[in-house]
């Protein structure tokens, strides 16, 4: 098996750079113009979830397909079921966009969905005494209590800026910007991609079997990642063909390919920026050594950052009082800090691991 030296800095920057295409990935669906929002979503999911995946995969692992069929099924079956779990709540990511805007819902779904990926997991294993059994576990669960207070005051912000711009304001910053029923969404979605990181740390024995076929250790995570998104492919192609047959827009499909081309260019590339982050977060885990816990924590906190930064760079927040811009700017704040937490505490299981290792060794 390949070995790698931990270069938590580095692994750190490369899941900054997963949170960076997490937050610009949907800013090519606003070039798109008279298509349905489930016939773009189509393109989108196809080469996101299944074509880019499976091209990175086996140009860095090439053995691939021989590391997938050579696993057990329970574990497919797992990573598949987890798939579809954040597929469920990536069907409304961009809905959630489209009624709180980029800055407002990425913040919030950034912060559910990474509050949930830490709590969710030891819970559902059995091993809930987990998140409270030494110092180190501690400061990771005040990290994700401060990550719902940051969610909490961005959330204000969004109620306030609702109450302080007229209804031309709102639409002129967030075309179809309607509070409560993003917040619902968001809430769903946050919660449901969650899934996601549950089907990405669940693949360790497909790791394992890349790094046994001669993978580099940055790649071995690929193979997982192919599995986890076909869970997901699965529900987004079949909610968007209902989509189609409900709303009778599967005309849309010709006139994108007979003279607007540039929809299902726009769409795929939206598709591919998606993936980048969750590439991004498996190539840097290696790096994070003994902070692979947070790799999940570091790129959804990036999300929150640069998308926080875009909703401010498209006005998105223009035109809001004194109060709104605190609690946004208080909510980012406690976000960051809330991660820096987690990422603090995460080290501090990792060496006490390392310290309870050697004890459990002896006889």
């Amino acid at each position: 098996m390949n070995e790698v030296v931990s270069n938590p800095m580095a692994g750190g920057l490369i899941c900054a750079l997963g949170g960076f295409a997490g937050a610009v990935f949907a800013v090519p669906f606003r070039g798109i113009k008279k298509v349905s929002y489930e016939s773009y979503w189509l393109f989108y999911a196809l080469a996101g979830l299944l074509v880019f995946p499976l091209l990175l995969a086996v140009t860095m692992c090439p053995k691939t397909f021989s590391v997938i069929g050579g696993t057990d099924g329970a574990v497919l079956a797992k990573c598949i079921g987890c798939g579809a779990l954040w597929g469920l709540g990536g069907l409304t990511w961009g809905l959630m966009i489209r009624y709180l805007g980029i800055g407002l819902g990425l913040a919030i779904g950034c912060g559910l969905c990474s509050a949930t990926g830490t709590f969710i997991p030891p819970i559902v294993q059995g091993n809930a005494h987990s998140l409270v059994e030494n110092t180190g576990a501690l400061v990771v669960l005040g990290g994700v209590i401060g990550s719902l207070v940051g969610i909490a005051l961005v959330g204000l912000a969004g109620k306030c800026k609702e109450g302080e711009l007229s209804e031309e304001e709102k639409k002129a910053a967030v075309a179809e910007f309607d509070f409560k029923k993003g917040m619902l969404v968001a809430l769903f979605s946050g919660i449901a991609s969650a899934g996601m990181n549950f089907g990405l740390q669940s693949g360790g024995v497909m790791e394992e079997a890349a790094a046994k076929a001669g993978t580099a250790a940055a790649w071995c995570g690929m193979p997982v990642l192919v599995v986890v998104l076909w869970g997901g492919l699965v529900v987004n192609v079949a909610w968007c063909l209902w989509q189609n047959a409900k709303n009778k827009s599967f005309g849309d499909y010709g006139r994108m390919l007979a003279g607007n081309f540039g929809a299902i260019v726009l769409a795929s590339l939206a598709g591919v920026i998606w993936a980048c982050q969750f590439a991004c977060q498996k190539a840097g885990e290696p790096q994070l050594g003994s902070l692979k816990y947070i790799s999940f924590a570091l790129v959804m906190g990036c999300s929150i950052l640069f998308s926080t930064l875009i909703g401010i760079f498209m006005h998105e927040w223009k035109g809001t009082g004194t109060k709104t811009r605190t609690c946004l700017a208080l909510g980012v704040l406690v976000l960051v800090a809330s991660f820096c937490v987690m990422s603090y505490g995460g080290k501090l299981k990792g060496e006490a691991a390392a310290e309870a290792a050697p004890a459990a060794a002896q006889p």
